[in-house]
């Protein structure tokens, strides 16, 4: 008997070992796991099968490493981790890599020319599974490719290691301003490329062009405002196409890809000018619309518009999701399906057949209140989605005025002033957009798990929009080339007494030379920074008078330089006075609580699971209010786990969550606000969580830390 037992002993051990595996299942992973995408995947799901930090050890998350990026300010990227190296692009756009597990510095590249200082939501990596991979970044109009391991562009990709995403845009984008601040989207060789344009009558046509990965060279373009003889054409004036004064309808919030079936999901943007469309009448396709093409062709092969011809700068504001989900079939029997979900603006979530373009739930055209304003023809219609429930609140009445501010009599009294309603047009009086010319959803974008649940953060923030007659010559004529340079181009962010609007987003312009120096504003001008575009359309004499204008000293700088040209012909009889939240006098949201939101939704049924506040005022929480929420930028990441991982608040924190339930279970604060999407992946087995803390955004302090969490 002993004999037998000596005999069997391994087996029986092996078994023992085994059986232990199995009842703890994320003891099974051997494997690394990277986040070799955007957000993830291809999918743009945000989704992990990671389990290692799970619901019953995430409270014991500690820092792993932290890396200080070369400058300060607000990082929106996602990083992607790739075979143990992370790779990520600063606030100033400089591409870093770095060893995954210890936050060590391998490499990083900085763009000798310094073509920009807008914001970068990550890079894009490639690979031909043999000797070639790179990294592929933008910063300006340019697009680089960069060695993976080295980090030096390779020199066989277009000129010197990068090509101009002004490519394919034709004639007409000469000169005007293209950046973009969202990785591209792979397909076999090719990327395909979001691009940011001016949102005024100087805009570029967004058209969406696709380079070969290896050359650089032009693979294909779609064009999104139609060349005659083209789909949609009609939906514009004839002459459109040749953007004289009306362009954009690009894709910047980016792309999901079915490699499988070869197909690219693009969501565009509005048409410019956003708030005025008097010159473009028409439902202006291919604007606000989830675009289906051949991601080898380019080819068209369905679309739907969620917009017709928007003045409410309604765009999509983040990739699609693909995922798949269950319905009854008309048999009764249930089916899969294969979908694309895409969030919006204004709380939707609209759900497609991958395939055949068909909307998985119901949406109906509603008759909406047609503009008065003289030249404009808003469009009889808009879509009105009846399912999934909206994740933000469609509608206020007074009794939503905010009940802990002070000022609640006078924000009624202009609520009421005000006008309101589903798409109520923009007009002199004054026009509520709820939620927000920034959503609702935001360019973070959503989480969904392979169940078919989705899960949304979003702002519930109303702005007031209000149109102005533009400036007529004899009303510049007797100001300086500067101040008519200004009052053209920067006054309807920044005010025309230069005061800026702190609580929006747009810094004052007032002694501006105190705190900056020529070359940094001079820069600012050209390249733009954050959301404010660069002015590459102004002539360099009108540069050179609104930098002296903004230093107070114009007559010595600029004599001879004559007070007419381009910037002194406002192509539009309208503009607006500013992008203006709807805020009490201590800077809260008018409106009641909550101010921002984090919601499960099931896209099998359509019905919403949790939804919870997300964020929080500090000091009205020490005050005894119950939570409000906070606006918010920067997506979840959900993981099989059972976690949702967020940051995105203004207070700074880092949270998780019971994906089941919407239970909040742990929370970190940032060195500083985490205004980016995070990513997960595993490393010699070990889980880590990894978000991007630059602050900044909504009057946060500035930080530079990268920051990774992991299990002791």
């Amino acid at each position: 008997m002993n004999n037998l037992i000596v005999m069997f002993r391994p087996i029986l051990l092996m078994a023992i070992i085994l059986g232990c595996l199995a009842f703890y299942p994320r003891f099974q992973e051997s494997t690394d796991t990277d986040w070799p995408e955007y957000l993830g995947g291809p999918d743009r799901n945000h989704y992990s099968p990671l389990t290692r930090i799970d619901t019953g050890n995430v409270q014991k998350l500690q820092v792993a490493w932290s890396y200080s990026a070369p400058d300060t300010g607000q990082m929106q990227m996602n990083p992607i981790i790739v075979k143990g190296v992370l790779y990520g692009i600063s606030s100033a756009l400089q591409v870093f890599a770095l060893d995954a597990a210890t936050g060590r510095e391998l490499w990083r590249f900085g763009d000798p020319f310094k073509s920009n200082t807008s914001t970068s939501r990550g890079v894009t990596y490639w690979t031909d599974g043999k000797d070639d991979s790179r990294i592929l970044f933008t910063t300006g109009p340019w697009l680089y490719a960069l060695d993976e391991q080295t980090g030096k562009p390779i020199s066989s990709f277009g000129e010197t290691g990068r090509i101009s995403l002004r490519t394919g845009l034709g004639e007409q984008a000469k000169n005007k301003f293209v950046i973009s601040n969202t990785p591209g989207t792979i397909f076999e060789n090719v990327i395909i490329m979001p691009m940011r344009l001016s949102e005024g009558s100087d805009a570029a046509p967004g058209h969406i062009q696709a380079f070969d990965v290896r050359t650089g060279k032009l693979a294909w373009v779609f064009h999104t405002i139609p060349h005659p003889g083209e789909y949609g054409y009609e939906t514009w004036p004839k002459e459109t196409w040749k953007n004289t004064d009306v362009g954009a309808v690009n894709n910047w919030a980016g792309m999901a890809i079915d490699r499988q079936r070869g197909i690219v999901y693009v969501p565009t943007g509005s048409a410019a000018f956003d708030f005025y469309g008097g010159n473009r009448k028409g439902t202006n396709l291919f604007a606000n619309c989830l675009l289906a093409l051949d991601a080898r062709t380019g080819r068209r092969l369905w679309h739907y518009q969620f917009v017709h011809h928007d003045i409410w700068d309604r765009d999509f504001p983040s990739p699609p999701n693909l995922l798949t989900i269950e319905q009854k079939g008309a048999d009764g029997k249930p089916r899969r399906i294969d979908a694309v979900a895409l969030t919006t603006k204004s709380g939707h979530v609209l759900v497609f057949d991958r395939v055949t373009g068909k909307s998985l739930f119901p949406i109906k055209e509603v008759a909406v209140e047609q503009s008065t304003l003289p030249g404009e023809a808003t469009w009889p219609t808009q879509p009105k989605p009846l399912g999934p429930s909206p994740f933000s609140r469609q509608s206020l009445t007074e009794s939503d005025m905010n009940p802990y501010s002070t000022d609640r009599d006078s924000l009624t009294a202009l609520f009421r002033r005000i006008k309101k309603g589903y798409y109520a047009p923009p007009d002199k009086r004054g026009t509520l957009v709820f939620p927000g010319i920034d959503g609702g959803a935001e360019w973070g974008g959503s989480a969904v798990d392979p169940s078919g649940i989705l899960y949304v953060n979003a702002n519930e923030m109303a702005w007031i929009l209000t149109m102005i007659d533009a400036p007529k010559q004899s009303e510049l004529a007797h100001l300086s080339a500067g101040e008519q340079v200004y009052t053209l181009n920067c006054s309807g962010c920044h005010g025309r007494d230069r005061q800026g609007n702190a609580q929006s987003g747009y810094p004052s312009l007032v002694e501006i030379g105190q705190r900056r120096d020529r070359d940094y504003v001079r820069q600012i001008v050209n390249n733009g920074k954050g959301m404010m575009p660069g002015f590459t359309a102004l002539k360099p004499a009108e540069k050179q008078a609104l930098i002296a204008f903004l230093f107070g000293d114009e007559k010595q700088e600029v004599m001879g330089v004559a007070k007419t040209g381009s910037a002194t012909k406002p192509p539009l009889p309208y503009k607006i006075t500013g992008y203006t939240k709807f805020l009490d006098s201590k800077g809260y949201p008018a409106i009641s609580p909550p101010w921002g939101t984090l919601t499960a939704i099931d896209l099998n049924t359509g019905k919403r699971v949790w939804q919870n506040v997300l964020g929080e005022y500090p000091e009205l929480k020490a005050a005894g209010t119950p939570p409000t929420g906070s606006e918010n930028y920067g997506g979840p990441v959900v993981t099989a786990g059972g976690l949702l991982f967020i940051a995105a608040t203004r207070d700074g924190m880092f949270r998780a969550y019971n994906k089941r339930n919407g239970k909040l279970l742990w929370e970190y604060k940032l060195p500083a606000a985490g205004f980016a999407t995070p990513s997960t992946f595993q490393l010699g087995g070990k889980q880590y969580v990894v978000i991007a803390c630059g602050g900044t955004k909504l009057g946060t302090k500035k930080g530079n830390q990268v920051v990774a969490f992991a299990l002791p």
